[in-house]
């Protein structure tokens, strides 16, 4: 009978201690989700480029300039 007790207050106290650490996650998340971390300050890292780099073609390719591929005149 006594086995049987430890037993089941073993396992209370496990299921007790999933849930307190069930909630302090929940807790630590929603602290979390309130801040920004990961956002850049304004005006940062958030400038278009004003020049955007051409890579040549291969050599002995022609280029089309036209932008109408396969379209014949």
């Amino acid at each position: 009978m006594e086995t049987i007790l430890l037993i089941a207050a073993i396992v209370v106290m496990t299921g007790i201690g999933v849930r307190l650490v069930q909630l302090l996650n929940a807790q630590h998340n929603a602290r979390i989700a309130s801040y920004h971390f990961g956002d850049a300050l304004p005006g940062v890292g958030r400038r278009s480029r004003k020049h955007h780099r051409h890579t040549p073609a291969a050599p002995g390719r022609p280029t089309d300039t036209t932008g109408r591929s396969g379209t014949a005149r």
